[in-house]
């Protein structure tokens, strides 16, 4: 199975444990592999034979900012689950990162994978 990739997806939300960081938005940057059928796509040049990057990117967009999580881990498998369920992806590996949370210039995050490769 192919990939295709979308890289450094910056969205504001809210998330954190602190009261602080409940009552503001921050961006989360997000990283993402899926599995795809690049040749089906390339054989017929249509974008319904892919995998629509830019559905991917609305839809994330959408979940992300109207979401609002304590924990990185709960997001990123919320996000992962959106992508595997609404969209069809069969397999994933996001990385979310979160700038600036233990200090500035430190990022945390984590990365999943969810799925069957193929």
């Amino acid at each position: 199975m192919d990939t295709v990739f979308i890289r450094g997806l910056r969205i504001d939300t809210t998330i954190g444990i602190h009261d602080w960081e409940k009552r503001i938005r921050r961006p989360v940057v997000l990283d993402l592999d899926m599995a795809s059928d690049i040749p089906r796509g390339a054989a017929t040049d249509r974008i319904e034979d892919a995998l629509d990057y830019e559905a991917v990117t609305r839809r994330l967009e959408q979940f992300v900012s109207e979401s609002r999580f304590e924990l990185v881990e709960t997001l990123a498998e919320r996000c992962a689950a959106v992508l595997r369920d609404e969209l069809g992806v069969s397999w994933v590996r996001l990385t979310l990162t979160k700038p600036g949370a233990v200090g500035e210039g430190v990022d945390v995050g984590v990365t999943i994978e969810r799925g069957d490769r193929g």
